[in-house]
């Protein structure tokens, strides 16, 4: 099993998995912190705050997709939102589509998996977020809000507004900065990254095909909602569980019991659940922990079926 030439094989695999990761996630995050630059939290506050239900929702959801915070992040805008009157709809809209609906994570499905399977999960993620957005707000929930302040987050201070000089100046500047912070985010990310290529190459070298496929194949129907019960506890990685699910795929992993894992693990994690049961009441983090595990077997179904 362990041979000389499936030991090179698998380093092969490795250099491979490492090195596309490495250009996408510098270039994903030089775009993203191009983003928050462009896009402060205080104006995505403002956008936030009318009170059109049904466009509020949409434009959360939105804010969410192109504003990729981390769990330490989403949380003080959120707060911010609800302290500043935004709509509750559109506020649960973005909590919703921020961590499992950016462009780093579109960006590695689509290298990973392809054009087709992307468009079916943006698609399903962001129409759940509005929908989940107007039924939790028609249900009563904004009353499952406490009267809570939470600091962190990023809060250097440096956005577009904030910078002084020219527009070209100012572009300069923005552009330095996230350079700076894309080499910063993958100095912070990089163990991850190869933990990530290392594990997709021993399993593509050293699993046995019919193992995984038999487990989580596509005939196992309690598999995608299993998937996502494990997923919603685990803290996941994007960056790390992208190219692992690409290699257990292509050995016979069902791809919705991937995306279900993935869904669950990114949109509700145990740190990220634990801060916002300091924001909601329990019945509301109860119907956020439902909402993740509903979209991630939903779309992990619908993956099984139309890819």
């Amino acid at each position: 099993m362990f041979t000389t030439e499936t030991l090179i094989h698998a380093g092969q695999t490795f250099l491979m998995l490492f090195g596309e990761l490495f250009s996408l996630f510098i270039g994903i995050s030089f775009v993203v912190a191009l983003l928050q630059i462009y896009i402060s939290q205080e104006r995505i506050k403002r956008i936030l705050t009318t009170p059109r239900k049904g466009l509020n929702s949409i434009l959360g959801a939105a804010l969410g997709e192109v504003t990729p915070f981390c769990s330490c992040s989403t949380i003080p805008v959120l707060v911010g939102l609800f302290k500043s009157g935004a709509p509750f709809c559109g506020a649960i809209s973005f909590l919703l589509t921020s961590p499992i609906l950016n462009p780093a994570i579109l960006t590695l499905l689509a290298a990973f998996f392809g054009v087709k399977a992307t468009i079916v999960y943006s698609a399903f993620t962001f129409v759940f977020a509005v929908v989940m957005g107007l039924i939790l707000d028609k249900a009563g929930f904004e009353k499952e809000v406490r009267n809570v302040t939470v600091k962190g987050g990023h809060q250097d201070g440096i956005s577009w507004e904030t910078m002084q000089g020219t527009f070209w100046q100012k572009q300069g500047q923005a552009i330095k900065l996230a350079l700076k912070d894309a080499f910063g985010l993958f100095k912070g990310v990089v163990l991850f990254l190869l933990m990530g290529a290392g594990i997709g190459a021993f399993i593509y070298e050293f699993i046995p095909t019919d193992l995984l496929a038999n487990f989580a194949g596509a005939n196992n129907l309690w598999a995608v909602p299993l998937a996502s019960i494990v997923g919603i506890p685990m803290y996941i990685r994007t960056e790390t569980m992208i190219p692992i699910a690409s290699i257990l795929i292509a050995k016979g992993v069902a791809p919705g019991v991937m995306i279900a894992l993935i869904l669950g693990g990114a949109g509700a994690s145990i740190p990220e659940v634990s801060l916002l049961n300091s924001i909601f009441k329990k019945k509301m983090v109860v119907a956020f922990v439902l909402c993740i595990f509903a979209v991630a077997t939903i779309t992990g179904y619908v993956f099984n079926f139309v890819l």
